[in-house]
């Protein structure tokens, strides 16, 4: 195996930014096999593994049971805690925090109308909550836990010490999806090698990046329980790597410097935009930017509609056309 290593090099790691809590890493090239080797390491590790914050109960003033109704409230109570659940929920401390709502106003009731103490932020302020009629109220005290995995409510409820507490299933996971996916790519004469390209999607409490390396971190301290230091490290496995490694290392020294590349398809443009974009060979957001009015306009099916659509889609990325 340390041979074909030292023929494909140290693999390198590309990063496509989606959004601010929706990131695309694509890893290449791999030894045949890895590809599924690593993309399912790190994705039960992700989905199972990191820490986060979550609603873990409730208390409803007039309210015993997840199974009552409140007067002059639309939703029932079960149906609430549902969207309590579905609160994403930043949280610093390790401490349980209480979060508290006074309602009284008629209409709709949003996580934004929930108070909050200082070491706890709602991401999601404009989550529905519930509705409520003319006259009605509603007052509740939240609880906000920080953990790991996921702990069902039968469980949590032989632990609670206060009765009028509506105890919840509980999910901290702050990564809400990942995905891999591996595909064949080749270096020189090597044509069965693996490229993986793993998808993470957060609640925004944390990056994919950091999501990404707490992971590594969590698989590195496994693994290294069977590197003692008394296990026999090939030599000459050693010995190619390093040389890798410091032609790696070279190499990249000596390389011009390469811009980024951001596929254009990220932007989300209607079919005819994207078309006329990528036939003038503008594949990249980066090559857009670099666009000006005059030069985009000239482009075969490139009328005003179109143009309003590319700025806007700048704009919504703080960025905007050149210049003329």
């Amino acid at each position: 195996m340390h041979q074909i290593q030292a023929e494909i090099g140290i693999p390198k790691i590309k990063t496509e930014r989606v959004s601010a809590n929706h990131a695309i890493f694509t890893v290449s090239p791999l030894p045949p096999g890895y590809g599924t080797t690593v993309g399912n390491s790190f994705r039960r590790i992700l989905l199972s593994s990191l820490p986060g914050a979550s609603v873990t109960g409730v208390k409803i003033d007039g309210v015993s049971h997840e199974y009552s109704t409140v007067k002059g409230v639309k939703d029932s109570i079960l149906d609430m805690t549902l969207n309590l659940k579905l609160l994403n929920i930043k949280k610093e401390t390790s401490e349980p925090s209480t979060l508290t709502l006074a309602a009284s106003k008629e209409g709709v009731v949003l996580a934004k109308d929930i108070k909050c103490p200082s070491d706890v932020e709602i991401l999601n302020p404009d989550q529905y909550i519930t509705t409520l009629d003319k006259g009605a109220k509603l007052n509740m005290e939240i609880r906000v836990e920080k953990g790991v995995g996921y702990i069902p409510a039968p469980q949590r409820q032989k632990e609670e010490t206060d009765s009028d507490m509506i105890v919840l299933d509980s999910v901290y996971s702050p990564v809400r999806k990942v995905r891999y996916e591996v595909e064949s790519t080749r270096v020189g004469q090597m044509t069965n090698l693996d490229k993986l390209k793993l998808e993470i999607m957060t609640d925004g409490s944390i990056t994919p990046e950091d999501a990404l390396k707490f992971s590594s971190n969590i698989l590195q301290s496994y693994f290294s329980l069977f590197n003692q230091e008394n296990a026999i490290i090939e030599e000459e496995f050693m010995s190619d790597f390093q040389k890798i490694q410091e032609k790696e290392q070279e190499e990249e020294k000596n390389k011009p410097a390469q811009e980024s590349y951001t596929p254009i398809e990220i932007l989300g443009f209607s079919p005819r935009t994207l078309n006329a974009l990528i036939n003038g060979g503008i594949g990249s957001v980066e090559q857009l930017e670099k666009c000006t009015e005059s030069k985009l306009t000239n482009l075969r099916g490139f009328g005003k509609k179109a143009l309003t659509e590319v700025e806007e889609a700048l704009e919504s990325r703080g960025s905007t056309l050149s210049e003329e």
